[in-house]
């Protein structure tokens, strides 16, 4: 049937069309059925069905559009088309019953076109979550992740890479391991992700320093260059699936533990790593509550590694409190661009990136086993870090004469004092992020969290627990209002809250 074109200027993520509901009924189409555009070549879209739109004419939103050509046809026939089969694939997961390679890379296949819709997609990834999926499957699973997207491949070898499980506030730690490892003569093309949920993903910090959108073919020449970048993932086709998945999963606040071991693993073989250290933090307020849980992912994590032909090491760490004292774009690339220029800062940044950067020294080859820690100490201490930061700096577009005092936080800044003396006994992680994103982290580079007094340290009353940063007035009064009305950080004796008897008229 023939349909006059409405264009619409609104993107949908996916290939969508909205037709009358009487045209609608005409050619036998519900809500969710997939719809074949024909003009001088053929899309499926999937098909919404609204008054908006008058009769023989179809809306076509701008996705659709631009696959069609650049200049969108006027008139376009649209006849129904049968769902893809992966749909019957989900359905079998649904049923727990178990898929075979094949179905697995139809499943992955059709995430990446973007032929599921909403509701299929959240089927997948609910059922995944409610009943897991077998090694062969996730292994199964990880390849087609890979094999669907962009992939990079070396002519030196080994190829390193890291990777940390996320929940810790202020993890800035690649800003120091990159260099230390890219220093030592080994390749690491980090490709990093933008916060989500937090105030400031690893592309967040480096994008302060120099740009992070690449393509693959860039990574590989500016990774051969100088031996290592901090790029964003996203801005490549390296395992697209991963971000379609991640945006099903995040309404639902579920992150089934197959899909965490695939995403993971697939990013890695997609870069071509040899060799991967994975930071898996513990404790209160993390993604991993104890180290039994770390240990059986670490085990998950090994075993995938294997399947894939890549030597995986993981390193348990502490994660109930921030890495260093910053949490923000700004404040932490100065945080750890301080540690790389003169040695000094938080005692957790310092350990921590040195401690990862030793594994992966040892895994590849550059210090012997045992003394992969004392090389990463001498590299950060010698200045060999901080000079091939320079060089991944001025690789990726950005200044590499820009030291840490040239890096300023947001122009209003506010301070919660502590309400008594003693020592700081409980710290909230969680609410250290709320408050740092009410002050406008990650999007204001400027906004985020000082943290003044951590677990353990002795605080006066009135001196101040937290700083708080923002580049504009009003976000610092938000986050001032929010930290003041529950504290992120708890000192022995203050009171936590004053209930008052209700008055009787």
């Amino acid at each position: 049937m023939e349909f006059k074109v409405q264009q619409l200027q609104i993107k949908a993520g996916k290939y969508k069309v909205i037709l009358n509901p009487e045209d609608a009924n005409e050619i036998g189409v519900r809500t969710g059925d997939r719809v074949q555009i024909k003009d001088h070549s053929y899309l499926t879209a999937i098909a919404e069905i609204g008054d908006m739109i008058s009769r023989g004419t179809v809306g076509i939103y701008q996705d659709v559009c631009e696959k069609l050509g650049k200049v969108c046809p006027l008139t376009v026939n649209i006849v129904p088309t049968s769902r893809p089969s992966s749909v019957g694939f989900i359905k079998k997961i649904m049923d727990k019953q178990k898929l075979t390679q094949e179905e697995i890379h139809q499943i992955v296949l059709d995430i990446v076109k973007e032929n599921l819709t909403d509701i299929e997609l959240s089927a997948f990834v609910t059922s995944s979550y409610i009943h897991g999926m077998t090694n062969d499957e996730i292994e199964w699973m990880t390849r087609a992740m890979i094999d669907t997207g962009e992939k990079i491949e070396f002519d030196t070898h080994p190829i390193m890479d890291k990777h940390s499980i996320g929940g810790v506030p202020g993890n800035k730690i690649s800003l120091l391991v990159v260099p230390i490892i890219a220093a030592n003569g080994l390749l690491i093309p980090k490709t990093s992700s933008r916060a989500i949920t937090g105030a400031a993903g690893t592309a967040d910090l480096m994008e302060v320093l120099a740009p992070v959108e690449f393509t693959a073919d860039e990574i590989k020449t500016m990774t051969e260059k100088v031996g290592g970048v901090i790029v964003w993932g996203g801005a490549t086709n390296i395992a697209p699936a991963d971000d379609k998945l991640i945006r099903a999963e995040y309404p639902l606040s579920i992150d089934p533990r197959c899909q965490l071991l695939a995403s993971i693993m697939a990013k890695k073989g997609a870069v071509g790593a040899d060799c991967v250290v994975i930071d898996i933090p513990t404790g209160a307020g993390t993604k991993v509550h104890t180290v039994e849980e770390g240990k059986k992912l670490a085990r998950d994590l090994i075993e995938l590694g294997e399947r894939l032909g890549m030597s995986v090491e993981c390193a348990m760490t502490y994660g109930s409190s921030p890495v260093g004292r910053t949490i923000g774009p700004a404040i932490e690339v100065r945080e750890a661009l301080k540690v790389l220029e003169t040695m000094q800062g938080p005692n957790s940044l310092i350990e921590k990136s040195t401690a990862l950067a030793g594994i992966l020294l040892e895994m590849g080859g550059a210090a012997a086993r045992g003394g992969g820690k004392a090389m990463a100490i001498e590299t950060l201490r010698s200045g060999k870090a901080h000079k091939k930061l320079k060089e991944i700096i001025e690789v990726q577009g950005g200044n590499p004469n820009i030291t840490y005092t040239d890096i300023k936080p947001g122009e209003h800044k506010g301070e919660l004092l502590s309400p008594a003396d003693g020592y700081v006994i409980e710290f909230d992680n969680k609410r250290i992020v709320e408050i740092a994103r009410i002050a406008g982290a990650p999007i204001d580079t400027g906004a985020g969290v000082w943290i003044h007094k951590k677990k353990g340290e002795l605080v006066k009353k009135d001196e101040p627990l937290i700083s708080i940063f923002s580049d504009k007035g009003w976000k610092l009064t938000n986050a001032m209002k929010s930290a003041e009305k529950e504290y992120p950080i708890i000192v022995e004796g203050m009171i936590l809250e004053r209930v008052k008897p209700l008055r009787v008229l």
